[in-house]
């Protein structure tokens, strides 16, 4: 199911297309597949009682390896996903795409990452409750490198973007069947609300743990735990 979802989101997300300041648009979930489809794969069939949910990814995580919060190291050593990596079609010179070889570390998934390691100790203990997708698929890059977010975009390009992205998520939702949607950061938490409200869900929000977060970069995996334990995911007893 997974498949066919990813089959149909890359194909309503082929014919859209984004202007200055806009200047390259990656989406891994065609150059990096393979990667995509191992981490389905291994982690993603069946039920799952909580759906965690990233906005987009940056230049270092999912656009290197695949993977949501694609941190090199979390992926190849503790998921045990690693493959050969393809390139976007145009590539930014200053964001080349390298695979398992980019010597470059996502904070982001690190900290992530590392969280569900520290406190599952194996990703068969994790992924028996979680699952961990992004909202939007899709990295954009101005001509100078920088990183825009999905939010930032005109909202000619913006809309029809959202909606192949909420019909994804909707059939995500559909297909895993959890007791709680939990964005990672407000954003996703918002759109969220707005394509699954009406499902029975419990939907929340945990704090991103970007390093442009001065609050996570004071010690994000407390708070990612405390975060949990107030929406009923974690109880005292699940977390060291």
């Amino acid at each position: 199911m997974l498949k066919q979802i990813t089959d149909d989101l890359i194909a309503d997300l082929a014919g859209l297309t984004f202007g200055p300041p806009t200047a390259y648009v990656y989406n891994p979930l065609v150059y990096a597949r393979p990667a995509w489809d191992q981490y389905c794969g291994k982690y993603g069939q069946g039920r799952r009682e909580v759906l965690l949910i990233g906005m987009n990814p940056g230049p270092w995580g999912m656009s290197q390896v695949g993977v949501p919060f694609g941190e090199i190291a979390h992926v190849r050593d503790w998921l045990g996903i690693e493959t050969p990596i393809g390139k976007p079609d145009p590539e930014h010179p200053k964001r080349p795409i390298l695979g398992f070889h980019c010597p470059r570390s996502e904070v982001s998934g690190r900290r992530l990452w590392g969280w569900a390691k520290d406190t599952y100790v194996t990703p068969e203990a994790f992924f028996a409750r979680f699952f961990v997708a992004n909202y939007c698929p899709l990295v954009f890059m101005e001509e100078g490198g920088r990183n825009r977010i999905p939010e930032k975009l005109p909202k000619e390009e913006r809309e029809p973007m959202f909606a192949a992205c909420d019909r994804a998520l909707r059939r995500t939702v559909q297909h895993l069947q959890p007791r709680f949607v939990v964005g990672v950061g407000k954003f996703a938490e918002k759109k969220a609300r707005q394509v699954v409200g009406d499902l029975d869900v419990v939907i929340g929000s945990v704090p991103h743990p970007s390093p442009a977060s001065p609050l996570a970069n004071r010690g994000w995996a407390p708070l990612m735990s405390a975060a949990l334990r107030d929406l009923g995911v974690l109880t005292n007893v699940d977390v060291p």
